[in-house]
């Protein structure tokens, strides 16, 4: 029997039902035994399956909570990462619509093909040229060629120099970094 992910949540079910089970059948029938002496094997076994089966079943309850806690604090949380972010790129919006002019006109003057300023784009983004196959629908070999070609073309090295050609103006300068002012 194979078990997917989405079976989690049956198979926990099914083994509290086990334990609460054990738990129930080992009291009823300790009850109806009707034991003369505690003291007996046969009562100690069922006392101990009956507490066994209560700290499992409790084990369970309690690690169920944990991951549902966890996994509502996650989902929270990507919320409000979610509404940062598209609160700063609503702030940002004006800056980051002229920052692409900026980068698309930087991409004509360095005379990139169409093709190629797709992928400059897409290696600004941080992609490996491995995803930037699969998203373009080209193999590698093409992009590694346009990345060649966009290097070339531009006079930068590398994806390292690439970025910071864009981004150095960005940071702030070193001696207001350091001091913690804007």
């Amino acid at each position: 029997m194979e078990v997917g992910y989405g079976d989690g949540p049956r198979i926990k079910l099914l083994l509290a039902a086990i334990f609460l089970f054990v738990v129930v059948g080992g009291v009823i029938d300790l009850i109806l035994d009707a034991p003369t002496t505690l003291l007996s094997v046969h009562v100690a076994f069922e006392v101990l399956m009956v507490l066994s089966s209560l700290g499992a079943a409790s084990y369970l309850a309690l690690g169920w909570y944990t991951a549902e806690s966890r996994r509502v604090a996650s989902e929270e949380e990507s919320e409000r990462l979610r509404a940062e972010q598209a609160e700063w790129e609503a702030r940002s919006a004006d800056l980051l619509a002229g920052l692409g002019s900026a980068i698309s006109d930087q991409f004509r003057a360095w005379a990139l093909t169409p093709a190629e300023r797709r992928v400059a784009l897409m290696l600004l983004k941080g992609l490996s040229q491995k995803r930037i196959a699969r998203l373009t629908s080209t193999s590698e070999r093409t992009v590694r060629q346009h990345s060649v070609a966009i290097y070339r073309k531009s006079g930068l090295s590398g994806r390292a120099e690439l970025a910071g050609f864009f981004l150095e103006s960005l940071l702030l300068p070193e001696d207001t970094a350091k001091s913690g002012t804007a």
